[in-house]
């Protein structure tokens, strides 16, 4: 127990009521920023304590009181580092995404100097690593088995120089078509001359338009391209990939392969693209109406015992809303037998889809020490909608009563693989409502802090501000929970580039979504944070200075740490996959679980005010009066 001292209880009741009933007096002086409010209360504590005749003391647990003061600054030497051996168990490594085009279309990398000091300042702003895409379209481009690694190489030597590590993503699909695309980089020419003879090979909506971004996984095991199928395309293309990089790889230089399995990079149909008239938030189409994979839908509806069922013919189009649709609005398609019946197939196809290229990734890179990951996207529109029409459209087939996502984190498990999630810096209250986004429940914040006349006041503060905004738990928060339920890793991306505070707090609370522990690593924590993208805008120096208190942050407030051994994040030579999952064990992981507990704001803001902005700042003012 720590002993704190206060003034005398008597004398600070009166005070504390005339305090409640001043601070809505005092709110405007919010909006004049926190400095005018923090000089205002720290007058009148001072005159307070003038007139008070005695003190008393009050026993407080010393774990309050450790909430409520600042941070130790003492650090430990190790490593070469300025560490606190307890608070580097809290570190989130933090990885920045290279341009789009850092190797052009024509296989050239044209880094220079430029991209050389800007790797350099993200060194120096302790960065751990980069991200980037390893074009399929560039490699290959020449003719099947024609792989071109130069300027790759040339690429990893320049970061190799920077001190930097490397996640190297194998982009089977084009660049061009989606959020953020500013290059165009498809996929092999001549995979799309088959294409001129064979268009099924591509996705295909309702209407007949074909996707050219990725390859339908209808063709998966079709011996289309050459005699061989597009599942043995991507494992050749690995085991390529892994014995021209096998000196980055016995370095250490390369510690993750993120393996693509879709549109966008992502583990989901091409529901929404943008080439075809898609906006937000439209609910997107089914991507099934190829003749491959409508004879696979035909052939499992008459082992159903139900040969007279087609694909959906009443789920609208790319901009529809949902309850335009028969198939989505209230009591729709959607929940009838014939509904779930597809439902389950359009979801399993792309399971079982992932789970194959996972496969042939684990076998290429067998005994390397490397993580595999695939990435999830972060669906968040229409996700408040009964029927979730977006995120059906795209794949996962989650509802309120049912998990759309544990059952890809099961079979990311089977390859001792992370799952990737997208969209970490967003929060509920930036989207349109007319978008249904975000929140799953409404969650409040539970407060355990032992009492005194003092913390009443904070309380008062804290009720205010909870009540300014409603806490409520976002798509991510499913999603993640369900990862960690299968004891897999999980890492995490933003979606859009953000320069701003708010955002950088948002990706911080979901780093760590129950904050620092300082006696050792935190009760959930990303295996790393991916930051998009390296864009000249994040060198300006109010947007860089920003960032670099964000790497420090994500750090836990500690050094830059070269060994990630030393915050629990060894990396082993990577094991052969576990045993294919029995379809009973699949459809077990649909069963809905509550999600983990997440706070309402990061302990480690970058602007020192949280979620709550000026009055965030103000509360954590207030405490640093009166805890000192």
């Amino acid at each position: 127990m720590t002993s704190i001292i206060y003034p005398t209880p008597g004398a600070l009741r009166e005070k504390m009521r005339l305090h409640h009933r001043h601070l809505l007096w005092e709110l405007p002086l919010i909006y004049r920023g926190e400095g005018a409010l923090v000089k205002r209360v720290k007058h009148r504590v001072a005159r307070s304590k003038a007139r008070e005749p005695q003190a008393v003391a009050f026993e407080v647990s010393t774990a309050a009181s450790e909430i409520l003061k600042p941070p130790s600054l003492k650090r430990k030497m190790q490593g070469g580092g300025n560490y606190d051996e307890k608070l580097l168990q809290n570190y989130v490594p933090l990885y920045v995404m290279l341009p789009l085009g850092v190797v052009t279309a024509d296989n050239v990398f044209e880094g220079g100097e430029k991209l050389e000091k800007q790797l350099k300042d993200l060194r120096a702003a302790g960065i751990d690593g980069v991200m980037v895409d390893v074009w399929w379209g560039i490699i290959e481009a020449k003719g099947p088995k024609q792989y071109d690694w130069s300027a790759y190489r040339s690429l990893f030597e320049l970061v190799n120089r920077c001190d930097l590590k490397i996640q190297a993503i194998m982009s089977f699909h084009q660049c061009g078509g989606n959020v953020g695309d500013v290059v165009y980089i498809p996929i092999p020419q001549w995979v799309r001359d088959i294409g001129e003879t064979d268009p099924d090979i591509f996705y295909t909506n309702r209407s007949g338009n074909r996707n050219e971004e990725y390859l339908s996984l209808g063709v998966d095991h079709q011996p289309l391209f050459g005699g061989r199928t597009a599942i043995e395309m991507y494992s050749d293309y690995m085991k390529s990939f892994r014995e021209n990089m096998a000196d980055f790889l016995e370095a250490g230089q390369i510690i993750d392969i993120e393996v693509g399995c879709g549109a966008a990079g992502e583990l989901r149909y091409p529901s929404y693209p943008e080439t075809q008239g898609w906006v937000f938030p439209g609910i997107g189409e089914f991507q099934c109406y190829d003749k491959y994979l409508k004879a696979e839908f035909k052939e499992a509806a008459k082992n159903a015992g139900h040969p007279e069922w087609e694909l959906p013919d009443d789920a609208g189009t790319y901009n529809d809303k949902p309850d335009s649709t028969e198939f989505f609005k209230q009591n729709g398609t959607y929940l009838t037998e014939k509904g779930k019946f597809f439902l389950t197939w359009y979801s399993n196809k792309l399971l079982m889809h992932g789970d194959n290229i996972l496969d042939e990734a684990n076998k290429a890179f067998v005994g390397c020490k490397v993580k595999l990951a695939a990435k999830v996207s972060g669906l968040h529109w229409w996700y408040k909608h009964h029927s979730h029409a977006a995120e059906l459209t795209a794949g996962y087939y989650n509802l309120k009563d049912r998990d759309g996502y544990r059952p890809a984190a099961r079979i990311l498990s089977r390859h001792h693989a992370i799952m990737n999630f997208t969209c970490l810096e967003m929060r509920d209250s930036e989207q349109s409502a007319e978008a249904k986004s975000g929140p799953q429940e409404l969650v409040q914040q539970a407060r355990s802090i032992n009492h005194s006349p003092y913390l009443d006041w904070l309380r008062c503060l804290s009720f205010i501000s909870d009540n300014l905004l409603l806490l409520n738990l976002p798509t991510h928060v499913q999603v993640l929970s369900g990862a960690w339920r299968e004891k897999i890793e999980v890492a995490g991306e933003n979606a859009l580039s953000r320069y701003d505070a708010e955002g950088y707090n948002q990706i911080l609370l979901n780093a760590r979504p129950n904050g620092v522990s300082k006696s050792g690593p935190p009760k959930l924590r990303m295996f790393g944070v991916t930051y998009l993208r390296l864009y000249d805008e994040l060198f300006e120096e109010k947007n860089f200075n920003l960032f670099k208190t964000f790497v420090r942050k994500m750090h836990a407030d500690q050094d830059y740490c070269p060994d990630p051994s030393k915050y629990g994040h060894e990396i082993g030579p990577l094991e052969r996959s576990n045993p294919l999952i029995p379809i009973d064990d699949i459809i077990d992981a649909t069963k809905p679980m509550k999600p983990f507990p997440w706070n309402n704001q990061t302990d480690m803001p970058v602007d020192g005010a949280g979620q709550f902005g000026l009055l965030g700042g103000l509360i954590n003012g207030i405490k640093s009066i009166f805890f000192k």
